[in-house]
This record gives C-alpha cells, structure tokens and sequence, in this order.
C-alpha cells in the first residue's frame, strides 16, 4: 500500500516542482534591495492614459534596471506582456516624475526647518522625482566647492528622490574665478543669485558686476544662473509705515511694500547684463533664468522682449518660472494676519494671476516651481500676524502636482501641459538630459496618479513636510491624488507608504 501511494504521488510532486522552475522563469528577478516597495528590476507599468511627448497613450512602460526599456500602445501591448511582471494603474494617469528646480531644504544646518529626509519624503509623496535644493536657507550656504561637499555629505541615506544642488553667486565668490569655477567643478549644476537682501546673512545681495562676473564663468561651463529679480526701490510708503497708519497685518500693507516695479527694475538691469556680457564675446552663451515671476504686467513683458531678441546664431537664452501660489491665491482673498502667506516676490491681485495663467498657456513662461521655503512655526509670527516682520516663504512642495491640476483644469489645461511645466522643460534648465519624459533610455521617474480624485488637506491627511500647519494649503480641496512613485526604476512611494530605504541619488554635473 505504501508503495502505491509513493508511485501515485511522486508524478505530482515532479508536475509541481517543474511548474516551479516555470513560474520563476517568467517572474523576473526579485531584488533584494529595500530601495523599492516592488521587488523587481525588470517589470511593466501599464494605464489607459500614458503621458508622453507624442501625446496620451493607451499603453504600457517596460523597465529594465532602472531605465526606461521600451514603450507600447494598447494595439501591441497584451501579446507582448504574457507572461510578464505588469503593473496595471487602470485609468490612472502615468506621467515623467516632476522635477522641481527650486527648492530649500535647509540642510546642513537648520534641519529644523526641513531637512532632506522629510523634504524628499513629501517630493515622493506629491509625485517629484527629481528636485534641485537651493544654496541658501542651509549653514553654511553652498557658495564654495567645501560648502557643496558639506551639502551632498549631508543626503547621504536620506534622501528618497534625486536631488542636485545650485550654488550660489555671492559678492564674495563673484571676483573669485577660481572659486566660482572650483563650486561648478564639484557638481553644481548653476548659480543662483539674489539682486535683493536674501533675509540670510551669509547670502549677501548682487549686483549687475557681479551677475555679469557669473555670466563669464558660467558661460564656459554652459550652465545655468538663476536669479531672483527683485531690486529695491523707494515704494513711497516709508511715511505712512513709520507714522503707524498702515496696518501691518494687512496683506494689503506687505503689498505695497513690494511693488511689480521692483521686479520690473531687477529684469530691465539683468536686460543690460546680458546685452554687455553678449556683446563682449564672453559670455554669449550664457543662460538666464528668472525664478518665482510674480508680475505679469511690465516684468513679463520684458521677458518676452528679451526672448524675441537673442541673436538667432546664438547659444545664450532666457527662461522664467513661476510658481503655483501666484496661480492658485489672489492678494485681495488674503486674510489680516495670515502670514502663511507671506513669500517674495508677494502674490498678486486675481487680475494678475489670470494673466500669468495665459501667458504659461501661451508659452511666455517656461515652467513651473514650488519655491518650497520652510521654516520653523515661531518665524511665521501666527500670533501677531505681523507680515512685516514674518518668515516669507511657502511651504507646498508635496502638493505641486494636484495644486497645479485642481486650478488648471479649470482652464483645459492638459497632461501634456503639466509634463511640459513639470518635467520636460525643469529638465533641460538642471541639464538632466536623461530626464524629463517618457522615451526609451531615460531613468525610469514616473508619477502615478488620479486626476479625478478628491481629497481634503486637513489633520487626516498624510503630509510628510516637517511643519505642514506651515502651510496655506491647509484646509483645501484638491482633486489629483498621488498613488505611486517611481525613482530609476524603484517604486519609491505607494498609497501613503515609502520604501523601506531612502535611495535617491545625488546628481552632480559633471
């Protein structure tokens, strides 16, 4: 008898102990790396709506250590994948990661403030794959090739998305060749640059002689300078400020302190840097590339002027960004005392954010950042309310992408608008070539996520910034949730949950 039942089963165990060769055949390998909340390094991610740079998709995105492998429609997809490790997101939009090209993280230094891991932990979140950290709002700022050594130290094991780094153009380092080409030697991937008092100490303000210093070196390593383009003038209210009459927990009052001809003056001196920097020879294929427009009247179109005139032979050009607090907020909806607020240059009146919406919809402005500019609760002056004296800076780095969808569409913008303000064009400014879109050969950054879901920005949901009461998103209702994100290849972020590793890699120009 027992012999009987050994024969009856020893065909099934060999039946299923080739099945298991079988199954582990067409599985592809598992990886053991905690990088990623998917075990695999070569598998499909699939939806009904695909974003690439030919338009929306039916199709699927095969990936192969961390690479974009191929790419096919819904007509050749389901022969081709049998068999195959597939993700499938349904309906859910597959989009490039965002990459955000301005950003303070404050690390080293003031992780109090943020820090890399949490600041990473919320880009995951919110469907960035890719963000450049400013030089300043850190101890020390990044303005020397030690200070960026000390900045990149710093990420390690902590950061969830990849992350590069702007250095700083300061008055110490302008007249410096050799400093300022020892910071772009170590990695930076531009200079950045403030044409106003920075609020930090050791980021002093420039000048047009410095900016034009920056614009040589620059030149020569074909990176970008990034500037903020605020200069101080007179605005006429210092009477009425010293004599108590203006109230200063007014928006209204903060305002008037900084007014659009203050970034109209700032772009019309960087217009002459630029025009003596080209007509010099030196510097002719220097790039631009003005931060934070919140002006669309005067500022912008000088903008549009500087871009109509680049000599059709040359290599410089002029870019400009803005951000979604100037696209969502208007001056006049602005409560007394709520500094949350409060950021430089200021929001605008809703006859101005209509504007600037057009002239992103018209290609006037190049891109998008989140300007993400954290800081602890007690510099926010909640108390007092007090905008003169608060922290200017907005805290919305997590929410970028369902910010930038709930107000857009209420205007028809498209998916392939958001990959072009998001990811395209962010990457060409930060020189991520392989960045940026859904093509064969690039790094495998995909944002996942349901444009036609709702959710309330309250105690319930899960925010990563390290003071997300910061922010003055806060009590909102967004439509565009974030399911999933992938950095090269590693699904970084899935329903509320990041991967059990922080594997983000530095990006350093080279």
């Amino acid at each position: 008898m027992d012999d009987l039942l050994k024969w009856r089963v020893l065909p099934l165990l060999v039946l299923l102990a080739s099945s298991l060769v079988l199954y582990s055949r067409i599985l592809p390998k598992k990886s053991i790396s905690e990088c990623s909340l998917l075990p695999y390094d070569h598998f499909w991610i699939a939806s009904k709506r695909v974003v690439t740079p030919q338009g929306v998709i039916n199709g699927a995105v095969e990936v192969k250590q961390g690479k974009i492998l191929s790419v096919v429609e819904a007509s050749i997809q389901k022969g081709l994948l049998s068999g195959e490790k597939v993700v499938d997101y349904g309906e859910a939009v597959i989009m490039p990661g965002l990459i955000d090209v301005h950003v303070h993280l404050d690390e080293p230094g003031r992780t109090e403030w943020e820090g890399f891991s949490s600041g990473t932990k919320a880009a995951a979140a919110g469907g960035i794959t890719t963000l450049v950290d400013m030089p300043l709002n850190s101890f020390p700022s990044t303005v020397s090739e030690e200070t960026l050594r000390m900045k990149v130290e710093s990420t390690k094991k902590k950061i969830y998305v990849d992350v590069g780094f702007w250095g700083g153009l300061v008055p110490e380092n302008a007249f410096n060749i050799s400093m300022l080409e020892g910071l772009l030697r170590a990695g930076a991937l531009g200079l950045k640059s403030f044409m106003c008092p920075s609020g930090i100490n050791d980021f002093p303000m420039t000048n047009s002689t410095h900016i034009k210093e920056g614009l040589y070196v620059l030149a020569k390593y074909k990176r970008p300078l990034l500037v903020h383009a605020e200069v101080v003038l007179d605005s006429g209210i210092s009477e009425e400020l010293h004599s108590g009459s203006l109230d200063p927990r007014s928006y209204a009052t903060y305002l008037k302190t900084r007014p659009p001809s203050w970034e109209e003056a700032a772009i019309k001196d960087l217009q002459e840097a630029i025009h003596d920097t080209r007509t010099g020879g030196q510097a002719e294929g220097a790039h631009v590339h003005i931060v934070h427009l919140s002006d669309a009247k005067a500022s912008l179109d000088l903008i549009k002027d500087s871009k109509r005139n680049v000599p059709e032979d040359a290599t410089a050009s002029v870019s400009v960004e803005t951000c979604p607090h100037y696209l969502a907020f208007a001056a006049e909806e602005i409560a007394d005392g709520d500094t949350r607020f409060k950021c430089a240059p200021p929001i605008r009146e809703a006859a101005n954010r209509q504007k600037l919406w057009e002239a992103l919809l018209e290609g006037h402005i190049d891109m998008m950042s989140s300007d993400h500019s954290p800081s602890v609760p007690e510099l926010k002056l909640f108390d007092e309310g007090d905008f003169l004296r608060a922290w200017g800076g907005i805290s919305s780095l997590q929410y970028v992408l369902p910010i930038t969808w709930t107000f857009g569409q209420k205007i028809g913008v498209s998916f392939n608008q958001i990959a072009a303000w998001w990811s395209e064009r962010p990457a060409k400014l930060a020189g991520q070539k392989y960045k940026g879109a859904i093509v064969i050969g690039n790094d495998a950054d995909f944002a996942v996520w349901e444009p036609e879901v709702e959710f309330d920005l309250d105690e319930n949901h899960k925010t990563f910034h390290k003071h997300p009461n910061n922010s003055p998103y806060m009590g909102r209702r967004l439509s565009g949730k974030v399911m999933a994100t992938f950095v090269r290849g590693n699904l970084v972020f899935s329903d509320g949950t990041h991967a059990p590793a922080a594997c983000g890699t530095p990006i350093l120009a080279k």
